[in-house]
């Protein structure tokens, strides 16, 4: 006990730094933010595992050997009280007067009658009866078995809680996906679906749970102020047997409601815009894109982003490199304007309004290495093999001329949603223990383990003399009334 104790001390103070630093898991861009701005002081904590915490070697084994220490806290208790319970009630005191509560009376009745009469009052309670030397009869009776069951059942139900979400970390997943709001598609058929996937230990991003969610529109209410007052997103999914026969099922996706379906659960995280931009090429081709802007103010919704255009009917993988296109800059869904710098007033879509640049040059796409959707590589403007080559603020539906006779045009807005699959079949289990753990913890905190003893013997002359002793062995508050309830009866004759 006093090494589970320590251990659970150890645990708290190891998961200190989850709570005080940035988690990787969480949020990758706060911990890398936080390494740069710390210097060596940052890398060391990465070196050490600090900014994944719940998953470092030092915390699991921590937490493995808290899981062995209770268990072997368990096992001998749970055998100490298998002994108690088939145990009879310890024979009675030869002095009860030394009893923390105790009561001597004498009666016309028998020795028997006086036990038949206890042991009607000790209804509920584990009694014996005995007959000692010189013709005395005694009662033994115990009662609240229950508190030591209510604190087993308690740690049980930790390890069993313990237990419960290391699986989970092992067979849980967690992904985030960015749908736009006009009838496309998410389908959870595997890693490549999602824009960020956090797998469990066991999980290989095969065998995903097979699902498949439509988002049809997205509504945001919002007070006066700006701030939001609520989300509705407009979804159909379809899932087991509706996959076979192409069912789609309604449902509205609010935050902190999300859709259930098939032992996973989607929630809706957020949302924002997403402008569309169409390129008319000097060849009179015209291509439209519509990617999603991240926002860079949460109550605004001022979105920074960049969509980024092939030009078409080029072979040459050089001259191609040269003339790709990226439009870059600002989104604001009410737009303000001071100075020429454009910002916005309201979340909603009130009067949509860009600043952009538009580059021109190679952007880094076919270099195999990955990039944000959000942002150009600003190495590739630095070396001058991305420029700009217009800078304008557009309304909707305005456009703007290149040198080379390409034209583009801001030609709407979409909305996007914003959706977290997350996959745990070890929740239910976590909840099934956490209540047991409560339950345990109510049993032994409210049931108090008690023993009272009776004792008839025959006095001189001819009457019996009934001896009645009390001992809480938990906790006195309480006991003195019960005690002096069933002395009292005994006294009177009352069964």
């Amino acid at each position: 006990m006093r090494t589970a104790l320590v251990l659970l001390f150890l645990l708290a103070l190891a998961a200190l730094p989850g709570a005080l630093l940035p988690q990787r898991s969480l949020n990758l861009r706060a911990t890398q933010q936080f390494i740069e701005a710390n210097g060596w002081w940052g890398e060391f904590l990465d070196r050490v595992q600090a900014f994944d915490v719940y998953a470092s070697v030092w915390f699991s084994s921590i937490y493995l050997l808290l899981s062995v220490s209770i268990i072997g806290c368990l096992i001998p208790r749970t055998a100490e009280y298998y002994r108690a319970l088939r145990a009879k009630p310890v024979i009675t005191p030869r002095n009860l007067a030394r009893l923390p509560h105790h009561d001597t009376a004498e009666t016309d009745r028998t020795p028997d009658e006086v036990v038949k009469a206890a042991t009607g009052l000790l209804r509920g309670w584990r009694v014996t009866e005995r007959t000692e030397d010189g013709g005395a009869r005694t009662v033994s009776a115990e009662k609240g078995y229950l508190r030591e069951t209510g604190n087993l059942v308690f740690h049980f139900a930790m390890l069993g809680l313990i237990v419960a979400l290391a699986v989970g970390k092992m067979i849980n997943y967690e992904g985030q996906v960015i749908v736009l709001a006009n009838g496309s598609q998410f389908c959870n058929a595997g890693t490549l679906g999602y824009d960020s996937f956090r797998p469990g230990l066991r999980v290989d991003g095969t065998n995903l749970t097979p699902f498949c969610v439509r988002v049809n529109s997205f509504q945001a209410d919002y007070l006066p102020s700006g701030q939001a007052d609520q989300f509705t997103a407009d979804i159909d999914y379809q899932s087991g047997h509706d996959l076979e026969t192409g069912t789609w099922r309604p449902y509205d996706l609010r935050v902190n409601e999300p859709l259930r379906t098939e032992g996973d659960r989607v929630y809706l995280l957020g949302h924002g815009y997403a402008p569309i931009f169409t390129v008319t090429f000097p060849n009179g081709e015209v291509r439209t894109q519509t990617i999603q802007w991240r926002p860079v103010d949460e109550l605004t919704l001022l979105s920074e982003g960049a969509t980024k255009f092939d030009p078409p009917g080029v072979t040459d993988p050089e001259q191609r490199r040269q003339r790709q296109l990226a439009v870059t800059g600002l989104f604001a869904p009410t737009q303000i304007v001071h100075g020429g710098v454009l910002s916005s007033s309201f979340p909603d879509l009130t009067d949509p309004g860009v600043a952009v640049d538009v580059m021109r040059g190679d952007l880094g796409i076919d270099s195999g290495r990955g990039q944000s959707i959000f942002e150009i590589d600003q190495s590739l403007v630095d070396s001058g093999r991305l420029t700009r080559v217009a800078r304008e603020n557009l309304d909707l539906g305005e456009e703007i001329a290149l040198d080379d006779g390409t034209r583009v045009k801001f030609d709407g807005v979409e909305r996007w949603v914003s959706l977290q699959v997350s996959h745990d079949p070890a929740q239910v289990w976590v909840l099934g223990f956490a209540v047991l753990m409560l339950l345990g913890l109510g049993v032994s905190l409210t049931i108090k383990r008690r023993r009272l003893w009776v004792r008839a013997s025959p006095g001189p002359d001819g009457r019996t003399v009934v001896s009645v002793g009390g001992l809480a062995r938990t906790d006195q508050a309480g006991y003195g009334e019960e005690f002096g309830r069933i002395a009292s009866a005994l006294r009177s004759g009352r069964d």
